[in-house]
Order: C-alpha cells, then sequence, then structure tokens
C-alpha cells in the first residue's frame, strides 16, 4: 500500500512539475511575442522571421501535448480536474484544456478590441494594428474553421458524456454493489477500462486544439499570428493570476 501511494505521489509530482514548466514558459514566451511585434513594428523583423518565431511556438506546444499524453496513459483523472490548477482555472476547462473553438472567438473579440481601441482612426481609412486589417477571404475562411470545429467539439462532449454514463451502469456498478465484501467484481479492470477510454479522448481533444491553432495560424498573415499567440498567451496567465487572487480572497475572509 506504502508503495502505491508513493508511486501515486510521483505521478502527481510528474504532473505538477510538466503544468508548472509549462505555465513558466509562457511567461517567457509572451516577452518573446511582444518583443517581435514591436520590432515588426518598426521593420525591424521581417515575415520569414515571424514565421520561424511561430513554428517554434508549435512545437513547443507539441512537445507539453506529447508529455501530456505519457503521463495521461499513467493516470488520466487529474487532467480532467488537475489540483495544480485554481478553480477559477477548473471552471473553464473543456476536456482537460481549452475549447478550440474558444480560439477563434479570441481573434473576433482581439480584432473588434483593435478597433475599438483605435476607432478614430479606422473610421478615418487608416490603418490600424494588423489585428484590426483582417480581410473578407480571412473572416470566411474563419467562420468555415469556427463552424467545422464546433461540430468536432460536440462529438467529443457527446462521447465524454457517455463515458461519464458508463460510471453508473455494468461493470462499473456490479464492482460497487460489492466494494464492502471481499466477493464480486474486482473493480481495477473496468475502471482501467474507463480509464484508457478517458485518455483516448483527451489525445483526440488535445489534438483537435493542436489542428485547430496550426489552421488559424495558417490563416492569419504572420504579424497577425504573432500578435495571436500574445494575446492568447496573456488571457492564460491572466487567469492563473487571477485565480491565485481570488483564492488568496476567500482564504482571508474565512
Amino acid at each position: 500500500m506504502a508503495n502505491s501511494s508513493c508511486t501515486n505521489s510521483t505521478d502527481r509530482n510528474k504532473e505538477e512539475n510538466l503544468y508548472e514548466s509549462w505555465m513558466n514558459n509562457q511567461q517567457e514566451e509572451l516577452k518573446e511575442l511582444q518583443n517581435a511585434v514591436a520590432l515588426a513594428r518598426k521593420n525591424e523583423r521581417n515575415d520569414a522571421e515571424l514565421n520561424e518565431l511561430l513554428g517554434k511556438m508549435v512545437n513547443n506546444f507539441q512537445g507539453y501535448v506529447n508529455g501530456r499524453s505519457r503521463l495521461v496513459r499513467v493516470d488520466v483523472s487529474p487532467f480532467f480536474a488537475p489540483t495544480w490548477c485554481t478553480p477559477l482555472e477548473n471552471s473553464v476547462l473543456w476536456i482537460g484544456g481549452c475549447r478550440p473553438s474558444s480560439f477563434i472567438r479570441l481573434i473576433y473579440a482581439h480584432c473588434g478590441i483593435e478597433i475599438e481601441f483605435h476607432l478614430k482612426e479606422y473610421l478615418q481609412g487608416i490603418k490600424i494594428h494588423d489585428f484590426g486589417q483582417l480581410c473578407g477571404k480571412q473572416i470566411i475562411m474563419i467562420d468555415k474553421l469556427q463552424r467545422q470545429i464546433i461540430g468536432e467539439e460536440r462529438k467529443l462532449s457527446s462521447r465524454l458524456a457517455s463515458l461519464q454514463e458508463d460510471v453508473v451502469d455494468q461493470p462499473i456498478a456490479k464492482a460497487a454493489k460489492n466494494c464492502d465484501t471481499q466477493e464480486g467484481e474486482n473493480e481495477n479492470e473496468p475502471l482501467n477500462k474507463h480509464g484508457h477510454n478517458m485518455a483516448n479522448l483527451l489525445e483526440e481533444a488535445d489534438e483537435l486544439r493542436m489542428n485547430t491553432l496550426k489552421e488559424i495560424l495558417g490563416i492569419l498573415t504572420p504579424i497577425q499570428g504573432v500578435e495571436y499567440l500574445a494575446a492568447a498567451k496573456r488571457i492564460r496567465l491572466c487567469l492563473q493570476q487571477w485565480g491565485k487572487k481570488r483564492e488568496q480572497e476567500h482564504s482571508s475572509n474565512n
């Protein structure tokens, strides 16, 4: 029993360390992206250099996804309610991460913010920051991608619902009936099967997240892509910061 407890503790440490390393990396990447935007606006970064930076960011994300996948195969449950995240962060999770459709919502939100902040220049026909200058072709492609991604999300959400319902169905229900006795079904086999199916689902959700990001960056221009990733990382870091702040406030009130 002690060995099992030690193993679980080690697994949790690996999971938390992976997350902490990823979030620390977000801080560094945000600075790099912001610096690239500033230099690009002064024509000190060209499209090839910006594309190289975007490729680096995508590869880093893929590395994080690969690391998650290895740990998920050991124990998937913590990734659906991670203790290393704040309750605020967990409240917006979808199958262990962000909804891919939210990646697209961010494009529209950020585009609207750019126009709002530079409304006078926009109405005068003056060029504003690149994210406020999506062309018609880009908007059509983004809209098509959004509808496609929402459809894929619904399929995965339906499978998640079925897996959650399986917990009260055979054979888990039969194992639960006899859990206080030495007889009856062993719970390990049905739970392991359930965990395997949940791990498959999370990996497919991660793949959808990755593919959505790649599609988005393929639609945006290099400078728009850099601005987009900077906005996405800023939101993610702010959610973590706000979550910790709210936890401290709730703790002090108790």
